[in-house]
């Protein structure tokens, strides 16, 4: 298990459209660092998650921190040795560049946890969870609209191969302060020109378990599609920071 931050000098950040650009960038750097392409993409790939933390909206983003983590053991002792030098990617169909090669990599250590915990995060990505109650490809846009627990315990038990208990609550207050608090994100540029999304939900959370699931869910994320940035959280204390 390990987790970095990809920072920035003060004053700097890298523009982006869409979120696979910086997905693309990683992929590139972990191929560069070592990682086996079949680690890190595809079906069969090994879990790991990014949060690109900064501005966003429908059209522009800017970061200026890349959070990067894994719980895989592989790709732990991979991200601790990143290469820097390969964080740049260049698109001619969209005409973007993401540079990051003069970032600096900062190790985080893990939340200090007891054997059992509760702990308090913020989504530094949006989650994603497929809403099955429809028929179609449809995303929940409400974290109390559905067992959140359920969904988070049972992606995250089949990555670990056990079952995972974590009990996962969004803020009550937030919640009601901010009824409507799902994201669209704009994922890639399609052929035919328009853009691709996927709708994420983001809210403080209450994360109450065992260490052991705790420390999985901090370094794969929580939900669906965390390879391609969704789901990666941070401590609330803490706040989202640079």
């Amino acid at each position: 298990m390990h987790r970095v931050r990809l920072q920035l000098r003060p004053g700097e950040q890298a523009d982006y459209r869409h979120q696979d650009l910086i997905h693309d960038t990683l992929i590139n750097a972990w191929i560069e660092s070592g990682a086996r392409p079949d680690q890190v993409i595809g079906a069969s790939a090994q879990p790991w998650t990014f949060a690109p933390l900064g501005f966003h909206n429908q059209h522009q983003g800017r970061a200026h921190t890349l959070v990067v983590s894994t719980p895989s053991a592989e790709l732990a002792a991979i991200l601790a040795a990143f290469e820097i030098s390969a964080l740049r990617h260049a698109r001619t169909t969209t005409g973007e560049l993401l540079d990051f090669t003069s970032a600096t990599l900062v190790h985080e250590s893990p939340p200090m946890l007891s054997e059992q915990a509760t702990l308090g995060v913020l989504t530094l990505s949006p989650i994603v969870i497929r809403d099955r109650s429809a028929p179609g490809k449809r995303w929940h846009t409400r974290l109390d609209a559905f067992d959140l627990s359920a969904a988070v315990n049972t992606r995250l038990s089949r990555i670990a191969g056990r079952e995972v208990a974590l009990e996962v609550h969004p803020d009550s207050l937030y919640l009601r302060a901010n009824p409507r608090h799902s994201v669209l994100v704009s994922t890639k540029r399609m052929r035919n020109g328009h853009s691709a999304f996927v709708i994420g939900m983001s809210a403080p959370l209450v994360l109450a378990g065992s260490r052991e699931d705790l420390l999985l869910a901090w370094y794969t994320g929580l939900g669906e599609k965390t390879r391609n940035g969704f789901g990666c959280i941070g401590l609330a204390e803490d706040g989202v920071g640079r």
